[in-house]
């Protein structure tokens, strides 16, 4: 797996299509295959806070251990409670999607259920990995989401626009 870090920047949108697939974006798909080692294949996980998903390429998973070390540590420092098994299967527990070469691929329903996913998806970049969001759910965010919902908002308004055209 490669050795480098990936970051992910931008943003993204994209309605259901045909088949019930999504397009990742373009950003986010080089990416997602350059930290796959240059497989198609997207990871994808309930986020362990919002009511959205993370999505990052396979070569994160390198960098698990070291996360819930760093996570322990700071538990332990604030004399709090780690479930590191928990945390583990959060982390690992992800589902591996594979996507084609213009980023087509089927979110698994079981994820789309866990955050309230329809037919259309908001994606946000957040450096190591990136969210993915039904609108709904990101408009209910609050304070420091408001570049996000911005964003959203008028991907969402352009891409319907475009949709509905003849």
């Amino acid at each position: 797996m490669a050795s480098q870090p990936f970051s992910y920047s931008g943003q993204g949108f994209s309605l259901q299509r045909d088949k019930g697939r999504f397009v990742l974006p373009p950003a986010f798909r080089k990416t997602v295959k350059e930290s796959s080692d240059g497989r198609p294949v997207l990871c994808l996980a309930k986020h362990d806070r919002w009511t959205c998903l993370t999505g990052f390429g396979l070569s994160r998973r390198d960098d698990f251990e070291a996360q819930m070390d760093r996570e322990a540590a700071s538990a332990e420092k604030l004399s709090q409670f780690y479930d590191r098994d928990m945390r583990a299967m959060q982390l690992y527990g992800f589902a591996e999607v594979p996507f084609d070469d213009s980023g087509r691929f089927v979110l698994p329903q079981h994820l789309a259920d866990l955050c309230g996913i329809g037919d259309q998806l908001y994606f946000q970049a957040a450096g190591p990995f990136f969210v993915l969001f039904s609108p709904d759910e990101i408009y209910k965010m609050g304070a420091g989401f408001e570049g996000s919902q911005a964003a959203c908002r008028q991907m969402q308004a352009d891409t319907l626009a475009k949709a509905a055209r003849p």
